[in-house]
């Protein structure tokens, strides 16, 4: 009890201090509110476009469709994560070294520094765009359950995150992740369903993402958001879709201490 005490008094101060030096960059927050805005407005005529008068496609309503891509904004800004960047450029430049010499786990430190990043984000990039769905937009953007929609979406943090940190730790292998990043993210855009709903993908392609955790930081949360009844192929109600969501999290922190165990053989704490 007494370790656990002690490490949310450092999650608490890590965040904090990450808090209060984002802060400094609020301006930057501020701007950042008009890229969901912007983000959905696109989506808004090009899936009115695709429906064309049609009452259901791929057994999604218009109407789901675009608060599908609402709430897929909104948790953009929860789970935004650069640990990644981060990570590798403590390895590239050999920096790495004080955190081997330092009592806490340089993953939890970017754990927690990722939860006063997103605390920031939350009141000047999340809560205002709330608002402009909410009152410029008019569109019915709450969540269809609070309890379901906040543990999904907690889980797509953490994921969002372990995945991150270890496309950082290929850098301890390839001194520059930079390459994987890109790559990662070309995969994230298409197979996390922030461009297209997953439901318009073919069946067996469906079945192959469930194994893959893309659709764990986007597809999955946004579904919960809008209340979906049938999630994924296997069409899994809400409660099912949020118990492997923690599974697929689960696998995810295994793996990546595995990979961190493997990886920090390689460090040489020489910076390029």
């Amino acid at each position: 009890m007494k370790k656990l005490i002690h490490m949310f008094k450092e999650c608490k101060a890590v965040a904090f201090v990450t808090y209060k030096e984002w802060s400094a960059y609020r301006t930057h927050s501020l701007v950042s509110v008009f890229v969901g805005p912007v983000y959905f407005i696109v989506q808004y005529f090009i899936w009115s476009a695709v429906y064309g008068g049609e009452g259901s496609l791929a057994g999604m309503e218009f109407s789901q469709t675009i608060r599908y891509f609402g709430a897929s904004a909104l948790i953009g800004y929860l789970t935004m994560d650069f640990a990644d960047w981060n990570l590798q450029m403590l390895i590239r430049t050999g920096k790495f070294l004080t955190f081997t010499m330092r009592p806490i786990h340089h993953r939890f430190f970017a754990l927690s520094q990722k939860f006063g990043h997103r605390v920031l984000g939350f009141f000047f990039e999340f809560l205002p765009c709330l608002l402009i769905f909410m009152l410029l937009f008019r569109i019915d953007i709450l969540p269809a359950s609070m309890l379901w929609t906040i543990l999904s979406g907690g889980l797509a943090f953490l994921m969002n995150f372990y995945v991150n940190y270890c496309l950082g730790m290929t850098a301890f292998f390839l001194v520059k992740a930079s390459g994987v990043r890109v790559m990662y993210q070309l995969f994230a855009q298409i197979f996390s369903g922030a461009l297209i709903p997953l439901n318009f993908f073919p069946e067996i392609m469906q079945k192959i993402m469930m194994f893959l955790p893309f659709q764990y930081t986007n597809y999955v949360p946004a579904m919960v958001w809008t209340g979906s009844e049938s999630i994924g192929s296997f069409g899994f109600n809400v409660p099912q879709a949020v118990l492997l969501q923690a599974v697929a999290v689960g696998i995810m922190i295994v793996f990546s201490e595995v990979l961190y165990r493997c990886a920090i053989k390689r460090f040489t704490a020489v910076g390029a």
